[in-house]
């Protein structure tokens, strides 16, 4: 029997108005947004993957510039702010978020209508064509309108560029309409008071932001780490009730709910301070749902990262864990060969750890919606397999070993599916048999990582399933080889010592040994599982 909510959720609702006047569920961010205005400088830009409340961000801002009071009440913007009387700015928001077109034609008529919004406020002075004059007369015509500089709010900046993304050549000419068209926000400075612009991807400054060299990038700054998405106080404090009645309907108790709501939805973190948050989109459609699911992950298919991940050769094993310097988040993002930096911005990895000695950040994948959402989408080149197929070798391989504790049937499990995968799609080495398998695991939901390093070696695979911790090491045994063997893995477990670090875990640990055979394109019947 279903209870009400204790709020209603804003799924898809981003306009900051009609969440406070509607009763809809608001984390307030508006500390967040007082301190982003007044850290000085007057051009900010700030970085997040999609659905991660940027828009909403953008509204909110808005709202305050326009002077909103009433909008505030009771937010934290309304105890900072304490003149009686908020200023009333005027307020040029550019929206590009549905300006994905892929041809010229396509992106100019979205672009007509980007400006033709704002010029229906504040006039087109007649004549005046061209991106560049119009956005300048644009500026210059809501500058007469108030004795408040302009306040500029750019939404997802990099919207026509990312469809364009993978075509060099088109991409080249969609830069450099866009650098037309934002080129005016330095030559008008003198009218603007505050700009601020928000996006996925961090395009090189050559690309399109050549002449404003005063935009501040905040997307690593610690004070805003928070600023998108919801922070573990928020969930524990203003959302407490929200999990609790979330519980109920789940049949959890608060603890179980908020440990199931972190382990799928958490895991997010964009500065080198250790404060992550949950993704909003997922959270909140979760609430409204009643029901955990792969939101986030299922609202896009991510193409070009599959591409990406292919012409790379690059796995996702190797991606877990991967230490970079901060200049790699700010690679720019046309002609990129290297998955990493593009994955980190859209938010298929995030930050894990940072060493203040190196300046180095390790980094892996956030949670586990984008694990298995990951798993299932690129599994399919692995494998040649169908969703039914896949689907059903999951369910039995996941009962298997995460309910019945029974490694040997999910390895006879494992051994049959392998040996369903076409001949061109099998492992060659060990490294494709460590990706099949890393994907597998994350696919049935298993708490896995790969490479696994320890004070005398590395550990191939350990696998974290209730009441059990798995080490395993995998062999690939070539044509016409004796060897390795799987006890030769097991000797290897502990001839490492591999072991040691899991000595006073409260949780069993078992060893496994593996091998992949070239010749039977799947793994021997003769494993190896040891205590």
């Amino acid at each position: 029997m279903y209870t009400d909510a204790p709020h209603r959720y804003p799924v898809g609702v981003q306009v900051f108005e009609k969440i406070r006047t509607e009763g809809y569920l608001y984390a307030d961010k508006t500390d967040y947004i007082w301190n982003l205005i007044n850290a000085g400088g007057d051009y900010r830009f700030l970085s997040r993957p999609r659905r991660f409340g940027k828009t909403l961000l953008v509204s909110t801002m808005e709202a305050y510039f326009q002077g909103r009071k009433d909008l505030f009440s009771g937010l934290a913007i309304e105890r900072l702010d304490t003149r009686e009387e908020w200023p009333v700015h005027p307020v040029v928001r550019l929206d590009l978020s549905t300006c994905k077109s892929s041809s010229e034609e396509g992106l100019a008529g979205e672009l007509d209508m980007v400006l033709g919004r704002m010029e229906a406020i504040y006039g087109r002075e007649e004549g005046i064509t061209g991106w560049s004059p119009r956005v300048e007369s644009l500026v210059r015509r809501a500058a007469t309108t108030s004795d408040q500089g302009v306040v500029v709010l750019v939404d997802e900046y990099d919207a026509p560029l990312l469809n364009v993304m993978h075509d060099p050549e088109r991409l080249q000419r969609f830069r450099e309409i866009m650098r037309e068209f934002y080129s005016p926000l330095k030559a008008c400075e003198p009218y603007l008071s505050f700009v601020f612009l928000t996006g996925i991807s961090k395009f090189s400054q050559l690309s399109i932001f050549s002449e404003l060299n005063n935009l501040v990038n905040v997307s690593m700054d610690p004070q805003f780490g928070g600023i998108c998405g919801i922070t573990a106080e928020e969930l524990d404090g203003p959302l407490a009730p929200d999990v609790a009645w979330l519980a109920g309907e789940l049949g959890m108790t608060s603890a179980e709910c908020r440990e199931e709501l972190r382990r799928h939805y958490d895991g997010y973190r964009f500065t080198r301070e250790p404060a992550e948050v949950y993704n909003p989109f997922s959270l909140v459609t979760a609430f409204d749902r009643r029901n955990l699911d792969s939101y986030w992950f299922g609202s896009g298919t991510p193409n070009a990262l599959v591409n990406l991940l292919r012409s790379s050769n690059t796995t996702l094993p190797e991606l877990e864990g991967v230490e970079v310097s901060a200049s790699s988040f700010d690679a720019p993002t046309e002609g990129m060969a290297d998955p990493v930096p593009f994955m980190y911005q859209t938010g298929y990895l995030t930050i894990k750890d940072y060493d203040p000695l190196l300046k180095a950040f390790t980094l892996g994948i956030p949670n586990a919606e984008v694990a298995e959402g990951l798993s299932k989408t690129l599994i399919p080149f692995y494998t040649g397999k169908s969703d039914v197929e896949t689907d059903g070798f999951v369910f039995r391989f996941s009962r298997a070993l995460l309910r019945g504790g029974d490694m040997d049937a999910a390895l006879r499990e494992l051994r049959s599916f392998l040996a369903g995968i076409p001949y061109d799609l099998a492992a060659k080495d060990e490294k494709a048999f460590q990706a099949q398998l890393y994907l597998i695991l994350r696919l049935v939901g298993a708490n896995v990582q790969t490479e696994v390093r320890t004070a005398t070696g590395r550990i191939d695979v350990v696998i974290e399933a209730p009441g059990t911790t798995y080490v395993m090491e995998l062999k690939y045994r070539e044509a016409d080889a004796d060897r390795p063997t799987s006890a030769d893995a097991i000797a290897q477990i502990d001839g490492k010592g591999c072991l040691i670090p899991y000595a006073t875990s409260d949780k069993h640990v078992t060893k496994v040994g593996v091998v992949y055979s070239e010749v039977a394109r799947t793994i021997d019947d003769d494993w190896c599982i040891a205590e």
